[in-house]
């Protein structure tokens, strides 16, 4: 009887074995199923070819390829028009749709909040916030205006009493930055007095010629200037100081202003993407961010790396947005 029984309990495992290699096969082939792109990938802006949001799309195209983070192929697709509305339209006709992913700027809040727009991040999904591009504040090499403590001075006097030139549009983020400056230190930002030029261009030539007092603009655009000693730059809107060119100007931070600001770039995807298609590109934009060739173009461009996943992304964006509602507020920029 023993040895029956011994038998019949080799007989039922060895029984069992197919069934058990079946379940372990299942459970891998189940692990192994995560969504990956099928055909082309379509990178969309929402901007003619050239601008900086485009050539932020080609090098995210170029790091695609050279590190085979996708395997598929992808095209860059410019929707220009609408502040970025038409490129957001387009997006999400694709919805549910993890081959269409698009560059994000901080105008997909700001132009929601200000009436622009009718989509903001949260009608789309968030995939990543890549990096921040801070402000700086420059003025004429001769001017009387040394340090930041002295703009702060002088603007509390009478807020009116320099002109301030803004590009390209009133609301963005140059003009922002010099709103929370001004908010920052008690500064009613409705009486500051500001000028809208067509281009950063065009407002630092009127900064040179003497007709405007402060321009608050993007590193790349002033640094030329600096580097030349024709203009100064009095403060930055980093959370700390910057490297190489910029390591000798000091941040608002630390000259007691609480205004840490950065227009940044993010990627969104169409409303609908399934967890499975999150997570492909959670991985892809992670590895990205951590690319020696994206930090090359960074560093020349002065943008800092703050890279967060979809999640991150997520709830950094919806606490921006209430920190923005308030700034375009004092302007008077929100929409009725």
């Amino acid at each position: 009887m023993k040895f029956i029984q011994v038998r019949s309990k080799q007989s039922c495992v060895c029984a069992l074995l197919p069934f058990i290699f079946i379940g372990f096969l299942q459970h891998g082939l189940a692990q192994s199923a995560q969504w990956t792109p099928e055909k082309n990938v379509e990178i969309v802006v929402g901007a003619s070819p050239g601008g900086s949001g485009d050539k932020t799309a080609r090098l995210i195209q170029k790091i695609l390829k050279d590190e085979q983070l996708v395997k598929s192929s992808t095209t860059i697709v410019n929707k220009a028009g609408g502040g970025g509305t038409i490129s957001r339209i387009y997006l999400n006709q694709q919805a549910g749709d993890g081959h269409y992913i698009s560059i994000a700027p901080l105008n997909i809040i700001t132009n929601f909040i200000n009436g622009v727009s009718k989509i903001s991040y949260a009608d789309m999904t968030p995939l990543a916030h890549l990096y921040d591009e801070y402000i700086a504040f420059a003025v004429k090499a001769d001017s009387p205006i040394k340090t930041g403590k002295d703009l702060i001075d002088r603007l509390k006097q009478k807020p009116d009493s320099l002109v301030i030139a803004i590009a390209t549009t009133r609301g963005n983020p140059n003009h922002i930055a010099a709103a929370l400056v001004a908010k920052s230190s008690n500064i009613d930002v409705k009486q500051l007095k500001t000028v809208v030029f067509n281009s950063s261009g065009e407002a630092t030539t009127a900064l040179l010629g003497g007709h405007v007092d402060l321009v608050p603009s993007s590193i790349p655009i002033l640094l030329p200037l600096f580097l030349s000693g024709k203009i100064r730059i009095i403060g930055v809107t980093s959370d700390k100081r910057l490297s190489d060119a910029m390591s000798e100007v000091p941040t608002w931070k630390e000259q007691g202003i609480n205004a840490v600001f950065g227009s940044w770039r993010g990627i969104i995807g169409p409303k609908g993407l399934t967890a499975d298609q999150v997570t492909f590109w959670d991985q892809v934009f992670q590895k990205l961010s951590q690319s020696p060739e994206w930090a090359a173009d960074l560093k020349s461009n002065f943008w800092v790396n703050t890279y967060r996943n979809s999640k991150d992304a997520n709830s950094y964006w919806a606490e921006q947005s209430k920190e923005l509602n308030t700034i375009l507020t004092s302007i008077g920029l929100t929409k009725k």
